[in-house]
């Protein structure tokens, strides 16, 4: 080797080991606000379950429907981040206002649409097969949801605008000021210690709300009033609404969302498949997937920050950056897989009694540990190559690659081997590294095309 090639090996390490450092500092607060969001639940989860069973029944009712909403809101709003990240790239901060304006009336007319949707599940609640003694509880909890999402939408705008700029530990204060708030209010307004009335159930739901409407205000507030943020407030109160800001945020926004949405309901019917199986299948089911959120909650906020960078060297037309930070971020998340996935094996026989004090379900849990480290090599590439693809403004093929991956491949081999087979929860859980894998390679190939296109002469969204 010569010398010429020993030192462009050492800048090509010394680059890949700043943008180690850059996505660690931006993705470790997204990954601890999401880790702290399922802590919430959790939490939330376990002082209803004190107070009633019958309220832990109709929580878990209204949660599923919940969990759907707010994962189409959160996709929504992540079509903000290539805009926003871009135009920062450039320097064109002051444009930065005129899509954050933008961005939220789409994300109004999202809350609009999402709220019809949850209104109609609201009048036929009694026609979908859950006990009639839970309607009373069901139907308050959910209503108070219902006023909640607008500020979910709002919230998450100004958090993709946070993060895009690289502030990540912005939104990761709110968020964990907002969990706070809301197990606070949830233990004044369930129990009702002192003068306070023992609400119960509706408790728990206006305490979410409330902690909801908190969050939008803190992020809304710092925004305008911070000095910090003077050049992107004065461009957001000049801005007007345009129609094709409007249409370009919609059109970046819609696919994630759809995206999403695929992911996160194909990983809830599966649930449908094993419910098949019988009850302690189910249990079995329900504590891999808490495991497994573990992984995907750290994965996530790493490919969060690929995102971010991404769209950052596309706005600044760096195609070698643009690369470098997108392998670095696989090479972190693949490492992150390896050590955790290291005491989740050793551990695999007593997983199952952390949640339940029963051996069936710790041997089911035993087995499908193994399956479950198996796919995260695929859950890990089709995070961070989505999210790459995502920070290009290219996302359109998002939503085909979901449906391939999910509805047409991941779905029916699940059922294939499952339950058509014979292989019960094995089976289903089987299908997970096929799907998942699938969807990662074809994001890897939608962003290499991206990639290149950008190479030779292509725009970002929003090019000046």
């Amino acid at each position: 080797m010569t010398t010429g090639q020993r030192k462009i090996n050492i800048q090509q390490k010394n680059k890949y080991s700043y943008h180690y450092r850059m996505l660690l500092s931006l993705g470790i607060p997204i990954v601890v606000g999401q880790v702290g969001t399922i802590i919430l639940g959790f939490a939330d989860t376990l002082m209803v379950g004190h107070h009633s069973v019958m309220e832990l029944a109709a929580a878990s009712f209204v949660n599923t429907i919940m969990a759907i909403i707010l994962v189409l809101a959160l996709g929504f709003s992540y079509g903000l981040t290539p805009m926003v990240g871009q135009l920062f790239g450039r320097g064109e901060r002051e444009k930065i206002g005129l899509v954050m304006k933008n961005g939220l009336a789409a994300g109004t007319l999202t809350s609009i649409i999402l709220l019809g949707v949850l209104t109609a599940v609201y009048l036929n609640v009694d026609k979908l097969g859950q006990p009639v003694e839970l309607l009373p509880l069901v139907r308050p909890y959910l209503m108070v949801n219902m006023i909640s999402v607008p500020f979910v939408c709002w919230f998450n705008s100004f958090k993709q605008f946070y993060d895009a700029i690289g502030n990540t530990k912005m939104s990761m204060y709110i968020l964990l000021a907002g969990n706070v708030a809301n197990i606070v209010g949830n233990y004044l307004l369930i129990y009702g210690p002192g003068p306070l009335p023992e609400l119960g159930l509706l408790g728990a739901g206006l305490s979410t709300m409330l902690s909801r409407v908190m969050m939008f205000v803190v992020a809304f507030a710092i925004f305008m009033i911070s000095k910090r943020y003077k050049v992107y407030s004065r461009s957001f109160s000049e801005a007007r609404l345009s129609g094709e800001a409007f249409r370009q945020v919609s059109k970046q926004s819609w696919p994630v969302s759809l995206q999403m949405g695929m992911e996160s309901a194909a990983f809830s019917l599966t649930g449908v498949l094993v419910g098949w199986l019988g009850t302690t299948a189910l249990a079995a089911h329900q504590v891999m997937i808490t495991v497994s959120q573990v992984f995907f909650m750290i994965y996530y906020g790493i490919a969060a920050a690929v995102s971010v960078r991404v769209s950052f060297y596309v706005g600044q037309n760096d195609i070698t950056e643009l690369r470098r930070v997108t392998a670095a971020g696989f090479h972190i998340i693949c490492m992150i897989g390896c050590v955790v996935s290291i005491p989740v094996f050793l551990l695999r026989h007593e997983t199952g009694f952390i949640f339940a004090n029963d051996a069936t379900i710790a041997e089911i849990c035993a087995h499908v540990t193994l399956i479950m480290i198996v796919y995260q090599f695929g859950d890990g590439m089709q995070c961070c190559y989505a999210n790459a693809l995502r920070g290009t403004g290219h996302v359109q093929p998002m939503v085909y690659i979901a449906f391939v991956a999910f509805v047409l491949v991941s779905l029916p081999c699940s059922w294939l081997l499952g339950i058509h087979m014979g292989y019960g929860i094995m089976g289903i859980w089987g299908a997970f590294p096929v799907g998942l894998t699938v969807a990662g390679v074809l994001y890897y190939i939608f962003f290499r095309r991206q990639v290149a296109r950008l190479e030779h002469g292509g725009q970002g969204i929003l090019a000046a």
